[in-house]
């Protein structure tokens, strides 16, 4: 079923109704031009959301990457607790629909990233969300909301979230030797192509004969949108480029180490993810068993079994497990 609505601005935005075996979702879709595009997500449109939650994705992806997920979590909830949840897909600066948008000025990086998140609630007039959840580069934005949101940069008004959920990501400077290059790799090859090529299969063909798995080409593929006879980027590579450096450049660990009251901390490393050195696999164990020593535990580390890098997609139903009890327990 589809209709338009408008919000209180006046903004048309697109409300579908997606259904899956015995549930229902509600997904709304809205972009402006000078804020994020994003995605809501929920149970039911006809009873009120009582708790928010932000979904962020990872560098050169977008909301709808998390789509199955939340309406798998948003199930998992309504059988286990009487909240109900509105999740937000947001799709970041330079990535998705919101590459469409105006308005995002440099510096492109993880403090202006979290910023627009910040000026997305308060131009919708919404309550702070209870929770967010970042995967790879969405994880250090999340990281970066909390401690811009926790020294009073968004205002008086500004509320912590209650939990904040890093999948797979390195809180601290990512060091390129402790990686095998492939992200680098990766946008080095597609600096070095036209702006628009002339398939999708062209283009993950061409990916493959440069030695990058097919999965990985297939992925990078699903990222172009048609534009007239050819196809072209769904993000701004350059300003994509920008972000990953301030990704890789920026640390958190002073946040972990005192992270601020009444607000947890949850990492999820992945098993088979090649992203954590031991030496950082140490450092959050530490922490981890800081806390429980102190009977405070705020940051908390839980490990991803049978899963590399792409949690969401590698083993949902482990995610969701680890995921679902915490956001029942607000």
């Amino acid at each position: 079923m589809i209709g338009i609505f408008r919000n209180k601005s006046g903004c048309r935005f697109l409300s579908r109704i997606l259904n899956s075996p015995g549930f229902s979702f509600h997904v709304s879709s809205w972009r402006s031009l000078q804020n994020l595009a994003y995605e809501e997500v929920r149970a039911s449109s006809d009873k009120p959301y009582d708790s928010t939650a932000f979904i962020l994705h990872g560098l050169l992806g977008s909301g709808r990457n998390w789509r199955s997920f939340s309406r798998n979590l948003l199930s998992r909830l309504s059988n286990s607790s009487s909240t109900e949840w509105r999740l937000v897909l947001v799709d970041l600066r330079n990535h998705g629909r919101s590459a469409e948008s105006e308005g995002f000025d440099p510096p492109h990086d993880m403090v202006n990233a979290a910023k627009d998140l910040a000026k997305l609630v308060e131009s919708q007039g919404w309550a702070w969300p209870d929770v967010v959840m970042g995967h790879s580069m969405g994880g250090k934005v999340a990281l970066q909301f909390a401690q811009s949101c926790n020294r009073g940069d968004y205002g008086d008004s500004a509320s912590l979230p209650k939990q904040l959920w890093v999948l797979d990501s390195i809180p601290g400077n990512v060091d390129p030797e402790n990686s095998d290059g492939e992200v680098e790799k990766v946008l080095k090859t597609l600096q070095g192509l036209p702006s628009s090529v002339p398939s999708r299969k062209w283009l993950v063909n061409h990916m493959i004969e440069l030695g990058f798995s097919r999965s990985l080409s297939e992925w990078i593929g699903s990222n172009l949108k048609k534009s007239g006879e050819h196809e072209t980027w769904s993000f701004n590579l350059e300003g994509a480029v920008q972000m990953f450096n301030s990704f890789r450049e920026t640390s958190y660990w002073s946040l972990l180490e005192h992270p601020p009251k009444d607000m947890e901390i949850a990492i999820v490393r992945a098993e088979n993810s090649d992203r954590w050195s031991p030496e950082v696999v140490r450092q959050l164990e530490r922490l981890s068993s800081k806390g429980l020593e102190e009977s405070k535990r705020q940051v908390s580390v839980h490990v991803l079994p049978n899963s590399g890098h792409w949690v969401h997609v590698d083993n949902p139903k482990g995610l969701l497990d680890i995921v679902a009890p915490k956001f029942s327990s607000l």
